[in-house]
């Protein structure tokens, strides 16, 4: 929604201040326009691979979507570890093999929707918990597998950020190129009259003028929220680390669900008070 704010704002204070003093006629030259989409495209295509081309196009849907990572979601991830971590505790590892074989059914997982249906979240955590089950990695190994895992996660998650502001970097030249199309244009035109010759410039410099605004104004903001959105969705698989290898350290399940209350983004983090009253509600 602020995407499509931002986008009314910047055609306000562009196109909205030219149209005081200017003809907003000068500016519609459909030719440059076609030209600039055309070599923006064509250069997006050119430059990527077809399943990068496919992350790129797939992840805009998710820019006119509210984060899922919020602090009731971050209760919710905290609240589900105590559980699993307190029935290991209590029962032995062994005791949540069937929870992590098949979560969809588990008794436990099932509790807490809003993780179940995060599917990549909910992968991660039972793998290494299939792996703590086994008992054949020590913590120190166990950490290292995660950051490498999270380490490969976060760089396929930044790849179509990375993509739309390669593009958005390449537009402004794309500008140039139509406009300097238009120069020449103008040039092979010498002999028109001097109003003609003007509009004709005119129309070349809206080139630049389209691909500056058209990279700035539209292409990077696309990034910029591609790139926040790919942070927010790393921060849960480290709240799933430190709390696992908290654990594996052998502390107690309060103990290592603060452990992962801490590592949370400040806006998404829940109180200390809100945290220990979600568990202790979920207990009766």
């Amino acid at each position: 929604m602020l995407l499509i704010v931002g986008y009314v704002i910047i055609l306000a204070a562009s196109v909205g201040t030219y149209a005081v003093h200017g003809s907003l006629a000068a500016l519609f030259v459909p030719m440059e326009y076609l030209a600039i989409v055309g070599l923006t495209i064509g250069g997006l295509v050119a430059g990527n691979s077809t399943k990068n081309l496919k992350a790129a196009i797939g992840a805009l849907p998710t820019l006119f979507k509210s984060s899922p990572y919020n602090k009731a979601f971050y209760v919710e991830v905290l609240a589900m570890l105590f559980e699993i971590l307190a029935k290991v505790r209590k029962e032995g590892l062994m005791s949540i093999e069937n929870d992590i074989e098949n979560p969809e059914a588990s008794p436990i997982f099932t509790k807490y929707p809003a993780f179940l249906h995060d599917h990549h979240a909910l992968e991660f955590l039972c793998d290494y918990l299939r792996m703590m089950v086994g008992g054949n990695l020590n913590a120190f190994e166990l950490e290292n597998l995660m950051d490498v895992e999270i380490e490969t996660h976060h760089h396929e998650a930044h790849a179509p950020a990375h993509i739309w502001a390669k593009t958005g970097d390449a537009t402004p030249a794309f500008g140039i190129v139509v406009a300097v199309m238009g120069v020449v244009n103008v040039m092979g035109s010498v002999g028109e009259p001097p109003a003609v010759l003007g509009k004709m410039i005119g129309g070349a410099l809206v080139g630049t003028f389209l691909g500056i605004l058209v990279s700035y104004g539209f292409v990077s903001p696309i990034a910029s929220q591609l790139e926040q959105k790919s942070d927010e969705g790393s921060k849960i698989y480290q709240c799933i680390k430190t709390v696992l290898l908290a654990s594996m350290s052998g502390y107690a399940p309060q103990v290592a669900v603060e452990f992962g209350r801490k590592v949370l983004f400040s806006t998404d983090r829940p109180g200390f008070a809100e945290l220990e009253s979600e568990i202790k509600s979920r207990k009766k």
